[in-house]
């Protein structure tokens, strides 16, 4: 069975989209999916490449169960679009700047991660940033949310490819 791919992408790739990994990759595991999936996050830009998440979002995980330690910062590249079936941005920004590099080849569903989450009646998760610790835990409750909505549509497809 061919793995699913799964990149999460926010601008600097230390709070948002790692989290999102992380939660998803947990949730994934939780649910015995996990070893069928490939799941990654990134950058638009490339400040942070290298660099661990935020601290205050490694610590903000850790309380709800959710390890980013082990996770580095990387930018999005062109052939991200080659390699994941779906790319998730975290807001409308980073959407633009994805279909800015985005080719015409792609085999990438590019989307935001909220419409993953039809009951949050917001299209983007907001940046925690310059925020404060309630930012961080908001960002999680997001992320925790379409994860879920994210995750159920994965297992529609790896049941539809197991069918075949």
């Amino acid at each position: 069975m061919k793995k699913k791919s799964i990149l999460f992408v926010c601008l600097g790739n230390i709070c948002r989209s790692p989290v999102a990994e992380g939660v998803f990759r947990k949730k994934a595991e939780q649910a015995k999916v996990l070893d069928f999936l490939e799941i990654d996050s990134a950058g638009t830009a490339a400040w942070h490449v290298g660099k661990s998440p935020d601290n205050r979002m490694i610590a903000a995980a850790k309380e709800r169960g959710y390890d980013l330690t082990s996770l580095r910062a990387r930018q999005a590249v062109v052939e991200d679009f080659e390699k994941f079936d779906h790319i998730l941005a975290m807001d409308t920004d980073n959407l633009y700047s994805l279909q800015d590099i985005e080719p015409t080849t792609g085999k990438a569903n590019l989307r935001l991660f909220l419409t993953y989450a039809p009951n949050i009646k917001l299209t983007d998760v907001p940046d925690p940033y310059y925020g404060k610790k309630d930012g961080f835990n908001h960002v999680i409750d997001l992320v925790e949310e379409a994860s879920d909505g994210l995750l159920a549509k994965v297992q529609e497809e790896l049941s539809e490819q197991n069918v075949g």
